[in-house]
């Protein structure tokens, strides 16, 4: 039964073009071109566990010494006195589950009356209980600092591999003669390291700075691996080439700005983050959509005879662009409260504590920075 099951699942007639079959594309020494393979999806799962260990020994022995280096303090908010009631009313509040850190004034009144306790108590306590799960700005800083050096190596790889390959200058190269177009071991690097990266960040996502949009991140990890997953078994990497060299080159500057706000460098953020919003709207809402999205929409169907994991893949090339826009319009809204204020004084991606406290405290006033994000 699970022999037919794989059967169904890996049908010929959804996988792959008309008149092609897995042993058309099989990987071997009789082949003309080097096939990728399939089962070498797995590999980036481990690849995953080295780059979490290495992203904690960077942030240990460089990013946080350099950190404090720059006078970035590791201070931690004082922590609520031992209550066994309210930690236990805490740990078992709905809002605390949703990350809807702060409460009512008639939710304080009832746990008052419940706990025995005055309301100034209640709310004192819960007021410390929460601010003592956010991260230093240590912590933070190391965070950025990782995700930009690794943004930084993987966009210089791409360009440096990519820029003697035709699909690169032209992009029908990336249908003409599909699916007999071989692999190299520069490609089947920048993908498995990619894909590595994306596991890694699914995975850390759990313990790292919690985000507002934490789900809408989930689902961007997700949707990443499965487009390499599905254009590495379709042998449709080359347009997934173009796709991971277009994300990254705009995330380095993100990453830097953050890390700069932390560590007071308030104006090269400034200037950081304009090149970051523009090259952004450049990249995802220009050439992503109308160089992209285009050509796997439009030009594909004219070069090739099209198949059902060609659509589910289209499919996700369009959410990432789905995200995209959702994205730029937080992005625009740091830049118009960035720009009323005279300095950056927002962030796309706020932890969601950070972000209730900021919203409870005053209504107008933006997210810092260094409550702090993507892509």
């Amino acid at each position: 039964m699970l022999r037919a099951l794989l059967d169904i699942f890996w049908d010929e007639d959804v996988w792959l073009p008309p008149n092609t079959t897995w042993e058309d594309i099989a990987p071997g020494p009789d082949k003309a071109v080097v096939y990728t393979d399939y089962r070498h999806l797995l590999y980036p799962i481990p690849l995953a566990l080295v780059l979490i260990v290495l992203r904690h020994t960077l942030e240990k022995y460089i990013f946080a010494p350099f950190g404090k280096s720059l006078g970035i303090k590791n201070t931690r908010p004082k922590k609520a006195p031992n209550n066994p009631k309210l930690e236990s009313a805490y740990a078992g509040s709905p809002k605390i589950k949703h990350k809807q850190l702060f409460l009512s004034k008639d939710e304080i009144c009832a746990l008052a009356k419940q706990l025995d306790m005055s309301e100034r108590q209640v709310e004192r306590w819960w007021r410390l209980r929460r601010s003592q799960e956010k991260p230093s700005k240590l912590t933070k800083f190391c965070e950025n600092a990782w995700r930009c050096t690794f943004y930084f190596y993987n966009f210089s790889y791409g360009m440096f591999i990519l820029w003697d390959k035709e699909w690169l200058w032209d992009i029908d190269q990336c249908y003409i003669g599909y699916p007999h177009q071989g692999t190299t071991s520069d490609i089947w690097w920048y993908y498995m390291m990619s894909a590595a990266f994306y596991w890694a960040l699914t995975m850390s996502q759990f313990w790292d700075v919690r985000r507002k949009d934490f789900w809408q991140m989930f689902v961007h990890h997700i949707a990443t691996i499965a487009l390499l997953s599905f254009s590495w078994v379709c042998n449709l990497h080359r347009i997934g080439t173009l796709v991971l060299l277009l994300h990254d080159c705009t995330d380095i500057f993100l990453e830097a700005a953050k890390a700069l706000k932390y560590a007071n460098y308030q104006k090269l953020c400034d200037a950081l983050f304009a090149v970051f919003t523009v090259l952004w709207i450049v990249t995802r809402l220009g050439i992503y959509p109308f160089y992209i999205i285009w050509s796997t929409s439009i030009r594909a169907p004219m070069l090739l005879p099209m198949f059902a994991a060609y659509y589910i893949f289209n499919a996700l090339l369009c959410l990432l662009l789905a995200l995209h826009m959702l994205w730029t319009w937080l992005i625009l809204q740091v830049a118009y409260k960035s720009i009323n204020a005279g300095k950056m004084e927002g962030d796309i991606r706020s932890s969601s504590s950070d972000f209730s406290d900021s919203n409870h405290s005053n209504h107008s006033t933006p997210n810092r920075l260094n409550n702090k994000k993507d892509t």
